[in-house]
C-alpha cells in the first residue's frame, strides 16, 4: 500500500459523502422540518463513509461520532477517525455554507492523511495535495468562535492581541477558514470529540499552520477516551502572542470555564 493511497481515499471518500449530503437537503429541504433532514444527512453520510472503509480498508478501525466500526481499535493502531457530517445545524439551514465532511487516518495517535469537504462551497481540502499557507491579511487578527457559544474568555485574549472574533458554524469550518486566510485563528475550550478536529487538523498541520492544545502541549488523537477539551489552531506567527494571551486568561479563568 502506497502512503499517498491513503491520501486519495480520505479526499475521495469526504467528497463523496458531500455530495451525498446536497443531494439530500437538495431532495428533502421541502419535505421534512430542519432536525429531521440533519438527522438523515448524519445517518446517510455516516453509512456510506463506513461502508466504503469496510470495503476499501478492511483491516483498519472505525471511528465515528456515531460509534465504532470494523475491527477492534488497538492502541496506537490504524483508525479512521471520522465526522459524516459537521455542523448538523448549519446543513438544516437553508443557505448556510459552514458546515464540512471530516475523514481522518490516525496512527501511533497522530493524524497521518485527512480530508475535509465543504461541500457547500464546492471545496475539499486534504493532505495529499495541502493548500498553500494562507498570505497574511492587513488589519487586525480575526479569531474564529462558536456562533452559539463563544467562549467568554477569547474576548480578553482577542483584546490582548488586538483582534476581531468571527462566529461560525462548524469546527471543520472554522479550521478551514484559518486554513483559506478567511481568519488568523480559531481558539476553542468547551471541549470536542476526536471527529471534531481530527481531519481539519490534519489539513491545518499540512499547510503549516500551528496546531496545538491551549497550553502548547500537542494534539493527541486515537485514545481511549475520544473527548479532547481544547485546540489553538492559527498562522505560525500568531502562535506565540495567543498561547501567552491564552496563559494569562487560564490564570484567572474559572476551572471548566469556555
Amino acid at each position: 500500500m502506497k502512503a499517498d493511497d491513503d491520501h486519495e481515499l480520505a479526499a475521495r471518500l469526504a467528497n463523496e459523502a458531500g455530495q451525498c449530503l446536497l443531494e439530500l437537503r437538495e431532495r428533502r429541504r421541502s419535505e421534512v422540518d430542519g432536525k429531521t433532514l440533519g438527522d438523515e444527512g448524519d445517518a446517510a453520510a455516516h453509512e456510506l463513509l463506513v461502508n466504503a472503509l469496510a470495503a476499501q480498508r478492511p483491516d483498519d478501525a472505525v471511528l465515528s461520532e456515531h460509534g465504532e466500526a470494523g475491527p477492534a481499535r488497538e492502541p496506537a493502531g490504524r483508525v479512521w477517525i471520522v465526522d459524516p457530517l459537521d455542523g448538523t445545524r448549519e446543513f438544516s439551514e437553508p443557505g448556510r455554507t459552514d458546515w464540512a465532511v471530516h475523514v481522518a487516518l490516525a496512527a501511533g495517535h497522530d493524524v497521518l492523511a485527512s480530508a475535509v469537504a465543504l461541500p457547500a462551497r464546492g471545496l475539499v481540502l486534504d493532505t495529499g495535495a495541502p493548500p498553500n499557507p494562507p498570505e497574511q491579511r492587513a488589519g487586525a487578527p480575526r479569531i474564529a468562535v462558536s456562533r452559539s457559544r463563544p467562549p467568554e474568555f477569547v474576548g480578553e485574549v482577542a483584546a490582548a492581541i488586538g483582534a476581531q472574533q468571527v462566529p461560525m458554524g462548524s469546527a471543520g469550518a472554522k479550521i478551514a477558514a484559518v486554513v483559506l486566510g478567511d481568519v488568523d485563528a480559531y481558539v476553542h475550550a468547551g471541549g470536542q470529540y476526536e471527529w471534531d478536529s481530527a481531519a481539519p487538523i490534519g489539513v491545518a498541520r499540512a499547510a503549516g499552520l500551528h496546531t496545538s492544545r491551549l497550553d502548547g502541549s500537542p494534539l493527541v488523537y486515537d485514545r481511549p477516551d475520544p473527548w479532547l477539551p481544547d485546540l489553538l489552531v492559527c498562522r505560525p506567527e500568531l502562535a506565540e502572542p495567543l498561547l501567552t494571551a491564552l496563559s494569562r486568561s487560564a490564570a484567572t479563568r474559572p476551572e471548566g470555564s469556555s
